[in-house]
């Protein structure tokens, strides 16, 4: 679909309002929180219910019969083809954490004295696992704080910096959307500097997958791990590892596992019995995101309920939007701070408690304290408008 078709689909209430009677929703606080994990539609959730029965009745038969040698491969080939890239790159995993943390922890091309590299905006987990692995092996941690305000030639510039004052840098975390601030990075840029340099990617696309379209193959991304219960719309506990055909040998065997031949990305998770009535409810999800429109319609209609508050907000005396307007470094996720309140959790409080908008405070980043605001997929734009009324009277 051209990006103007999904421009003006973002903007159809109808077809919004089509899309919201897809998902049966408690009665409760706006929610603007839907960064956390997203919510399965009715026909997603009522496929899973029925394969969580099923596999109660049958126990262990189906799986043994079906699921072992059949049923997780369709599951797999479901998720290659959203990503685009061949099946045998892809390994399901219980989250984009656990897929990133697996490629940290099982990473054998460094020497004593290299240099590891994150950022302020990168996952706690993984600045956590970059750490250790540093540790573990005699590396040494580089954490580079993002530049505040930013805008994507002082990224680039950030970046550039860093590898020429650190020449041994050979890996680095690279965070596609900060789930603190929303900002998304310069992924084609950043990783084409990162060849020259030498210096290997592990992208956690936790936050892309779903509302952001992207190719690996052509950014040249060997190592990335992705989220499967956000903005895809699957059950809790499903993630993605992918890692390049070409980059397999990078990757050790997760401790020396030896079910699955040495050449299969299987063999680079820990085995262990998975939620099978999820994973068998994979193809019925991406199904339903293709039904939406994909990446395309739903990243447009995020964006458009995104610009909906952050264009008034930004003329609120005592409210900074964090998060660039630059159309190539923001998605639906967006933060703000009250400048004239230090406790930014004590202001998301008071945003549920009196005017019941509930958003999640963010910390960590070098810029400060914020509060994260996502719009879901069944936010109407009168419900953006209350959030702009509430920041007009707690500014």
């Amino acid at each position: 679909m051209p990006s103007s078709e999904s421009s003006l689909l973002a903007r159809d209430e109808g077809y919004w309002r089509d899309i919201a009677a897809r998902y049966d929703v408690e009665p409760g606080p706006i929610n603007l929180e839907y960064g956390y994990f997203g919510r399965m539609t009715r026909t997603v959730s009522q496929a899973y219910q029925g394969h969580i029965e099923t596999i109660n009745r049958c126990n262990s038969v189906p799986v043994r019969q079906h699921f072992e040698q059949i049923g997780s491969l369709h599951s797999r080939d479901a998720v290659a083809g959203l990503l685009g890239v061949a099946p045998r790159s892809v390994a399901i995993t219980q989250s984009a954490s656990a897929s990133v943390q697996a490629i940290i922890r099982n990473y054998n091309r460094l020497q004593p004295g290299d240099e590891l590299l994150v950022t302020d905006l990168d996952y706690d987990s993984v600045q956590n696992a970059m750490g250790w692995l540093a540790r573990q092996r005699g590396l040494k941690l580089i954490t580079l704080a993002l530049p505040h305000p930013a805008t994507f030639d002082n990224i680039l510039e950030s970046y550039r910096d860093t590898f020429v004052r650190n020449p041994r840098i050979r890996l680095m975390a690279l965070t596609h959307v900060s789930h603190r601030t929303g900002l998304v990075m310069p992924l084609e840029a950043i990783a084409r500097l990162a060849r020259e340099h030498d210096v290997e990617i592990i992208l956690d696309g936790a936050h892309a997958l779903g509302q952001m379209e992207f190719d690996l193959e052509r950014l040249g991304i060997g190592l990335a791990g992705f989220n499967l219960q956000k903005w895809i719309g699957a059950p809790l506990s499903l993630g993605v590892l992918y890692i390049a055909p070409d980059r397999i040998d990078a990757v050790d065997a997760d401790m020396g596992e030896l079910r699955y031949p040495q050449d299969d990305i299987r063999s680079r998770v820990p085995y262990g019995t998975p939620n099978v009535p999820a994973w068998l409810t994979l193809p019925t999800v991406i199904a339903e995101h293709e039904a939406m429109g994909g990446s395309l319609v739903k990243g447009a209609r995020l964006n458009y309920l995104r610009d909906l508050w952050v264009k008034p907000a930004r003329e609120i005396d005592g409210v900074e939007v964090l998060t660039p307007d630059d159309p190539r470094l923001y998605c639906g996720i967006t933060s703000l701070r009250f400048t004239r309140h230090h406790d930014q959790v004590a202001m998301a409080q008071r945003l549920l408690r009196e005017f019941n908008l509930f958003t999640v405070a963010r910390e960590g980043s070098a810029c400060g304290p914020c509060i994260r605001i996502t719009p879901g997929f069944v936010t109407t734009p009168e419900e953006v408008g209350s959030l702009v009324r509430a920041l007009e009277k707690l500014a």
